[in-house]
């Protein structure tokens, strides 16, 4: 009887150790499944007004280019004018040889001469009108001539401007190469941008921009919307802006790099942290992660205009969902978490 009992009580102690180490299993079990959640923070996407800014890259160029050459192959006299010199509408340039020229001035008075002399016989019936038509039609082909020889002979400056190239020396032989001076007019001067097809109703002629070029640093330079071009690029879905700058002081010199910042008015935006998008390596995709009942959700998103330590999400996101902005680099799709933001 004795050994029934001791083997009945030995029984009991070995259920409650067992039971007891089951509990402990299943306690350990749950704090190990808590410590493996994520502790991050969060905030909350909202709406924000936005001033919408576009800032557009361009090169600066002239208002207007001349290529000074004459028309047949000549040689060149006399070059009054070096690279860098302002020159005035009109202004004489270059002197080319004017042997042609003279030979053609002596025949035009020797036809002078014979026109008169026709011209009195005509008046008195000596000679036919079909003489007379001859003779004042070869004499004024001579007069064109000459006038056409002229332009090409003496070459002067068809637009006010500076000289910004020089690629012949006196007495050499232009040879319808390069032009003999360039000519560019800088005031004003001309940036051409590239703009989204989204933005088409929004962009109007005398609308103001900011300009800034690299070589200026962060000064602003004012300019106006002064081209849009009617058609659309088929393959980027941009057409063509040029903003014009007055450019009186001629700081601004064609070839230099700007940036056009244009402003498009105000609208609402959902705004995040900027510090919970994520940029995939290897790619150009941007990403952040939404909180839903303790678990990461993975979203990839299109990016606006960045406003202090706040950017907008044109996709993506939505107003008003729950957004981590710490510990980002461990999180993943479908990752539980704890959200402390005490």
């Amino acid at each position: 009887m004795r050994k029934l009992i001791k083997n009945t009580t030995l029984l009991l102690v070995l259920g409650m150790i067992i039971s007891c180490s089951g509990s402990d299993k299943k306690n350990t079990t749950t704090t190990q499944s808590e410590d493996t959640k994520i502790l991050i923070r969060t905030a909350i996407a909202h709406t924000q007004s936005i001033e919408r800014i576009q800032e557009f890259t361009a090169t600066v160029e002239s208002e207007k280019t001349n290529n000074i050459a004459p028309s047949n192959p000549v040689r060149i006299s006399k070059i009054f004018v070096e690279v860098g010199d302002h020159v005035a509408q009109g202004q004489k340039l270059v002197q080319m040889d004017a042997t042609n020229l003279a030979q053609l001035e002596l025949q035009i008075e020797n036809s002078k001469k014979d026109f008169e002399r026709i011209d009195e016989l005509y008046k008195i019936g000596g000679v036919s009108k079909a003489n007379w038509d001859a003779a004042k039609m070869a004499l004024d082909l001579q007069v064109t001539s000459y006038n056409n020889l002229l332009e090409n002979t003496q070459l002067v400056a068809p637009i006010s401007g500076v000289i910004t190239a020089r690629n012949y020396d006196d007495g050499d032989l232009f040879s319808m190469g390069k032009p003999v001076l360039v000519i560019e007019q800088i005031t004003p001067v001309k940036l051409l941008i590239n703009v989204s097809e989204q933005y088409y109703t929004q962009v109007k002629k005398g609308l103001q921009a900011d300009v800034k070029l690299d070589v200026y640093g962060d000064e602003i330079f004012k300019g106006t919307i002064s081209l849009i071009h009617p058609t659309l690029t088929a393959a980027t879905r941009t057409f063509v802006v040029e903003v014009k700058l007055a450019n009186r002081d001629e700081r601004v010199r064609p070839g230099m790099f700007g940036r056009v910042i244009l402003n498009f008015g105000k609208k609402e935006g959902i705004m995040i942290s900027d510090v919970a998008v994520q940029k995939q390596i290897g790619t150009n995709e941007k990403f952040a992660f939404v909180i839903k009942n303790g678990i990461a959700e993975r979203r990839v998103v299109t990016l606006g205009r960045q406003n202090g330590d706040m950017i907008e999400v044109l996709s993506g996101i939505n107003a008003g969902e729950e957004v981590a902005i710490t510990s980002i680099s461990q999180l993943d799709n479908g990752k539980a978490v704890t959200v402390k933001n005490d």
